[in-house]
């Protein structure tokens, strides 16, 4: 019987711990298996870990969005912007925020 994707991400994580993707990818998983909250641990784990892996800000704040946290999702946003700017990521800056533009004006 061969591994699930969630099953391949969690061994390569328990092989390297400090690997960004392998985290992000894991909480993709956790999240598109629709197990929110460990999807949550997971992405707020990474941003402890490496708050400049500039991707994770997008689908934690989007999670946040999901979950009907709207407060929290902005200040994620924020935070991610802050960090593209410093990073000089003018595509994450964009997108984040678009994103946060189009939940403040849900609201």
């Amino acid at each position: 019987m061969s591994k699930s994707r969630l099953e391949i991400l969690k061994d390569m994580l328990e092989n390297d711990p400090t690997d960004s993707f392998v985290q992000y990818a894991f909480a993709k998983e956790l999240e598109s298996s629709g197990e929110y909250i460990h999807a949550l641990q997971a992405y707020e784990s990474l941003m402890e870990s490496d708050p400049e892996y500039v991707g994770l800000y997008y689908h934690l704040a989007k999670l946040y969005e999901k979950l009907e946290n709207t407060d929290k999702a902005i200040e994620i946003y924020n935070i991610g912007i802050q960090v593209s700017k410093r990073l000089k990521d003018f595509h994450a800056l964009s997108e984040l925020n678009s994103a946060k533009m189009n939940l403040e004006m849900e609201l």
